[in-house]
């Protein structure tokens, strides 16, 4: 609502529906994410890898996911889980969504190549979700009533001055 309030240029249809779709998917990321909880290894996330091994696009990309994936499960269920809520939080509040949209495109791609000829999965729903955070990166997103906007037009804490971290993060926003 800070954006709102204090940025007259927030308060446009374009910005709004950004926003909202923005939101809607970090929403996605988040249920996502929940049944992945790592309590050691989910049941669910070794159940979502094993047709990866058997319906890849590639022969590589099925012999990455029997030999490789399934044998690091403990370390590999984490990164995702902490990837997918990653996600969730960047696309909520509007802070790094371009950056972190690269990583959700990367991420999408690999389920698209994964399950793509799996018979129950809609390969052009990935190809969907590639587009919508492909949006987010090429309109910058997050400075759609996001964080983003509101560290771009007052910087401050560590985003302010000419510190590494202020200048990185507006490198990459």
């Amino acid at each position: 609502m800070t954006n709102w309030k204090q940025d007259p240029a927030q308060r446009t249809k374009e910005h709004l529906a950004t926003w909202f779709m923005r939101v809607m998917i970090g929403t996605m990321w988040f249920q996502g994410s929940i049944w992945k909880l790592p309590l050691p290894v989910s049941g669910g996330f070794r159940a979502a890898i094993a047709p990866i091994g058997e319906y890849a696009a590639f022969d590589f990309h099925r012999w990455i996911a029997k030999n490789i994936f399934m044998s690091i499960l403990p370390v590999l269920d984490p990164l995702v889980y902490l990837t997918e809520l990653s996600l969730a939080v960047t696309y909520i509040l509007g802070f790094l969504v371009r950056p972190m949209g690269v990583i959700g495109m990367l991420f999408v791609t690999h389920l698209w190549l994964g399950l793509y000829r799996q018979p129950e999965e809609w390969p052009w729903l990935y190809v969907f979700l590639i587009f919508v955070q492909g949006f987010f990166v090429v309109t910058n997103a997050g400075k759609s009533l996001g964080l983003d906007a509101v560290i771009a037009r007052t910087p401050f804490g560590p985003f302010a001055g000419d510190g590494p971290l202020a200048h990185a993060y507006r490198k990459v926003v």
